[in-house]
């Protein structure tokens, strides 16, 4: 069997598969590619103007092809991942001379566009794409200084990947970027289809409860995160840029806050800590004033909860997961749904179906407004990692505050605190400040 025949039995179940006969000069030459990646009457037309162009019009096959593109061996081994990346192959039969040639590809990629997961005020509105190369333009754009390095790996056997490895070499702790080259090395047999795929890759815990990585599709952000010395990963047909280390500070600080004065920064900065703070604690401080421990409050502002709870009939804790779990699967819904009927959902599950919890007696007046306010004090994170993070958080304390009261929610803060202060990622303690790199004294 040979190579044209080997080549058709093994695309046989693949309809977009193409191998025409065109002459080149005084060759017959087989063109073998896809034709959903490849725009075939404009990659002929373009090697026929380039044959046509040469001065030596008797040149042999291997010289010839070595001209439109790099010559490769003609076995199925070498062939077949340059055409799954879209790749032309010129194959001349009597010589048995083949070749890999870049072709006019097929536009399968969208424009850049407005980031639709992140919001900016001031910043820049262009987003990433799943094209790996058109993104790491649109970083140069951001990044302009000459520190810039992009290192390209395949990851992956059965399905490749490419991986870019992104940095500034005058920012980047040396160390840092010598641990994550030798864990990318490492770990290059392995398929990076997916970040779980990446985290096994880089060795990072699979069950930890902050996040290891920060996800962004604005630019400015990735470009902020380098000038920080941390570095950026980009993952073929990924639209977004995965930035590590992961630090405490990225759930509250973003490259648009530079574009306020320098007062009005901190102030944005100070009321996102405060919306943590109050998403994370305050369910829990609910539960443990209404069910354990209503002598803290003032006598009035107690029998006024009292009052709003005269008729539920579940105890504090019950009453709030219930109503917690309706919001939890809003916010899901509100995600996957399509954007024309998201608002609707959300108007139904936050508004008609609240009221109508309150009227049936299933929870009081004084919940839907701590679980409203909790809810959109959560929004105030940066990153939507960061958020799930306090929302796992919220329920710890909501539990310890069940069954100790005060003492439970402190003691649960503690433990935040606690397991907060032992994380790590890529070695760096993710309680540090993002002072990664001495020189860059103002990169907050």
């Amino acid at each position: 069997m040979d190579l044209k025949e080997s080549l058709a039995e093994y695309f046989k179940a693949n309809a977009d598969y193409f191998n025409v006969e065109i002459r080149l000069q005084q060759y017959q030459v087989q063109v073998i590619g896809l034709d959903s990646l490849v725009d075939l009457p404009q990659s002929i037309a373009s090697l026929q103007t380039q044959t046509s162009n040469l001065v030596k019009t008797s040149l042999p096959p291997a010289k010839l092809l070595k001209i439109l593109g790099e010559l490769v061996e003609p076995n199925l081994a070498s062939i077949i991942p340059d055409i799954m990346k879209g790749h032309l192959i010129l194959l001349e039969p009597l010589s048995g001379t083949c070749c890999a040639v870049l072709p006019i590809s097929k536009n399968v990629t969208r424009s850049v566009s407005a980031p639709e997961t992140e919001s900016t005020v001031y910043g820049s509105s262009s987003s990433f794409l799943e094209d790996i190369h058109t993104n790491i333009g649109i970083l140069r754009k951001h990044c302009t200084g000459s520190s810039l390095q992009v290192e390209a790996y395949t990851a992956g056997s059965s399905h490749p990947k490419s991986l870019m490895l992104i940095y500034q070499e005058d920012r980047i702790k040396p160390q840092l970027l010598q641990s994550i080259q030798a864990k990318i090395r490492a770990g290059l047999h392995q398929d990076v289809q997916h970040i779980q795929q990446l985290e096994n890759m880089l060795g990072l815990n699979k069950w930890s409860f902050v996040t290891n990585f920060n996800m962004t599709e604005l630019p400015q952000n990735a470009a902020h995160a380098l000038q920080q010395g941390k570095v950026v990963f980009m993952i073929d047909r990924h639209p977004f840029a995965i930035i590590l280390p992961s630090l405490v500070m990225d759930m509250f600080c973003m490259k648009d806050d530079h574009n306020y004065p320098r007062t009005f920064m901190y102030l944005i900065r100070l009321l996102r800590i405060v919306g943590v703070l109050i998403a994370t604690i305050i369910p829990g401080l609910y539960v443990a004033l209404v069910s354990i421990n209503p002598e803290v409050l003032r006598l009035q502002l107690a029998l006024s909860i009292a009052n709003s709870r005269q008729d539920v009939p579940y105890p504090a804790f019950v009453e709030t997961l219930l109503l917690l779990i309706v919001l939890e699967l809003i916010l899901e819904a509100s995600v996957r749904l399509p954007k024309s009927v998201g608002p609707t959902i959300t108007m139904v599950g936050g508004i008609i179906l609240g009221q109508a919890a309150v009227s049936a007696k299933l929870v009081s007046n004084l919940l839907i407004i701590v679980l409203a306010g909790t809810t959109i004090a959560s929004s105030t994170v940066v990153g939507f990692q960061n958020a799930v993070s306090v929302r796992v958080f919220k329920y710890l304390l909501i539990i310890l505050s069940a069954i100790y009261g005060m003492l439970g929610l402190l003691a649960g803060i503690v433990v935040i605190c606690a397991y907060m202060g032992h994380q790590k990622s890529m070695g760096i303690p993710y309680l540090s400040f993002p002072t990664l790199n001495q020189k860059d004294d103002r990169n907050g």
